[in-house]
């Protein structure tokens, strides 16, 4: 068990390697009720939250999910969220445990007068089950609201379901979302269902090879997906182009906070973002340099031992002169290690695997 975020959450259980393989070959459960939870409302939802992200939250039909971020009046992100739309009027935004407390005053100092916005994060828990088998597993104990097929779901659906036969009173809301990189779920449910939901998805789970998975598997899981982490890839200092997230600015759709500064980013961003694979021995660390031509031109933002590729990974921001196709080390506590500029992500899932 580790401090993050002010929680006591699992590092590992049987060990991060074991639970890593586990969750992309078969399935791994994860406590992620750290993350914070803002329930959005109101006839002005739909138009605030235009003015608050970068991405279009117009876009979205009822019982749909969008990543996004959200900056501050100079483009630098605040945080990254996920968006998940009931209705029109109504909206459930996912945060980082880290950035909450920030996050909830930001949106509060910029929300409307006819905006109901509650910080429901300590009422409710997060239950993730991520793996190819994750649809085998919930699907015969999935009842979604208004009917249909857990696995004809699309990836960034949601919808309220009942789950596991957790007792009436309980909500509950699935989503297929995760940061696996694999097909799998989220499970937003009252906190006080949490513990027999986890204890029944565990006994589902069980014939399927699932297993409990902690922070050090969801680190190394997202990084070889190219997933970012905020603090460590992104901050109030990047804007979502010098991080690879410049797909999640929309800018045609009218004007938003950062809209201004970012249009002004747009094809010639400070930084940019690149994956580097390292040999099996030398792992990468936040904050390390990435050196070229006898210079420093970058620094290491996230690095792992990716044990699905099979090697160390990592992801940099670098500058925008560096070379794609130039030599490339890492300083690591004073030895250079060779490093080769590849495209992320770093893994990708098997076509037709969910």
């Amino acid at each position: 068990m580790v401090d993050f975020a002010g929680y006591d959450m699992p590092l590992q259980y049987s060990g991060i390697r074991d639970e890593h393989l586990a969750v992309r070959q078969r399935a791994g459960i994860f406590d992620v009720s750290h993350m914070g939870e803002v329930l959005v409302s109101g006839d002005a939802a739909q138009g605030w939250l235009q003015q608050l992200v970068s991405n279009d939250v117009s876009r979205l039909d009822d019982g749909q999910a969008q990543y996004t971020v959200m900056c501050n009046q100079e483009g630098g992100i605040l945080d990254d969220l996920i968006v998940y739309r009931g209705d029109q009027e109504h909206y459930l935004v996912i945060v980082n445990a880290s950035t909450r407390e920030k996050d909830v005053s930001w949106m509060r100092e910029h929300g409307g007068g006819e905006l109901d916005l509650v910080d429901a994060s300590d009422e409710l828990a997060l239950i993730a089950v991520q793996g190819p088998r994750s649809v085998d597993i919930l699907e015969p104990i999935t009842t979604l609201d208004g009917g249909g097929s857990l696995r004809e779901m699309g990836s960034f659906a949601t919808s309220r379901a009942r789950i596991a036969g957790v007792p009436d009173g309980v909500n509950q809301r699935i989503s297929r979302t995760g940061y696996s990189g694999e097909d799998g779920f989220e499970i937003v449910v009252d906190a006080g269902g949490a513990v027999e939901l986890w204890d029944a998805l565990m006994a589902a789970g069980g014939e399927h090879g699932m297993v409990p998975a902690g922070l050090g598997a969801r680190d190394t899981l997202r990084l070889e997906a190219g997933l970012r982490l905020y603090g460590q890839d992104m901050d109030e200092a990047t804007d979502p182009y010098s991080c690879g997230l410049g797909w999640t600015v929309k800018l045609d759709k009218g004007d938003f906070i950062g809209g201004d500064a970012l249009r002004q980013l747009r094809g010639a961003p400070p930084r940019r973002f690149v994956g580097l694979r390292l040999g099996p021995r030398h792992i990468a660390r936040h904050g390390q340099p990435v050196i070229q031509d006898g210079r420093q031109v970058g620094v290491i933002t996230s690095g792992t031992f990716g044990f699905t590729v099979g090697t160390a990974v990592a992801t940099a921001s670098v500058s925008p002169d560096f070379d794609r196709d130039g030599d490339v080390a890492v300083d690591i506590r004073g030895s250079k290690a060779s490093a080769e500029v590849v495209p992320l992500p770093f893994y990708k899932r098997p076509r037709g695997d969910g």
